[in-house]
């Protein structure tokens, strides 16, 4: 369970999970428990963070991030552990007494619920984890001058990719390629949708 990590930042988190309302609180552990049972590729604290937002609790985008991974986190340690909603919530109790009785209910009620379903996709996905790419953005811009050159006009590619991490977290990933560059990537990627086609 979390608790055992860090003391100060449960504390801290617990406090944030008891600012939301149980329904907010449930929804939130929804997305957390769609994609721990494989439904989704991540979970995305940005839209959880509106949504938050939306609600009228004021909690900055890091403070929904850290609640997000506080759930992923006591779920998959769940899961690992085959915890029944029962123990679940000792658990928690265990690690924090700043619990809200109606967050544990919240907590307990979807675990029963979901718990078997997280565990059964944990140990399909035991096997292999890694990342994945969700989106690819480019812009195509031109560098005029730098600090030593004063006619650079130089083109560049900038690309952002949407990547999930295998702890669920969508994170973003930016860099620049000169049009040499980019062409090299380009044709690279011709080349392995070449051979995805033999397949």
């Amino acid at each position: 369970m979390p608790a055992a990590a860090d003391s100060h930042g449960v504390t801290k988190v617990v406090d944030n999970i008891c600012r939301l309302s149980p329904d907010l609180l449930a929804e939130t552990c929804l997305h957390v428990l769609t994609y721990l049972r494989g439904h989704t590729g991540g979970v995305d604290s940005a839209e959880v963070s509106d949504k938050v937002q939306r609600a009228g609790v004021r909690l900055d985008h890091e403070a929904v991030q850290n609640i997000v991974r506080f759930l992923l986190l006591t779920f998959r340690s769940a899961g690992r552990s085959s915890l029944s909603g029962d123990d679940l919530v000792s658990k928690l109790e265990e690690g924090s007494n700043k619990w809200p009785k109606a967050s544990l209910q919240v907590l307990h009620r979807l675990w029963s619920e979901h718990g078997a379903s997280v565990h059964a996709q944990q140990e399909v996905q035991a096997v292999l984890s890694i990342s994945q790419l969700v989106d690819v953005q480019w812009k195509l811009g031109m560098a005029v001058s730098s600090d030593t050159c004063r006619s650079l006009n130089s083109p560049y590619v900038t690309l952002l990719l949407k990547i999930i991490e295998p702890s669920g977290q969508i994170s973003h990933r930016s860099f620049e390629m000169t049009i040499p560059q980019f062409q090299n990537f380009h044709k690279q990627f011709k080349e392995m949708a070449a051979v995805m086609e033999t397949v």
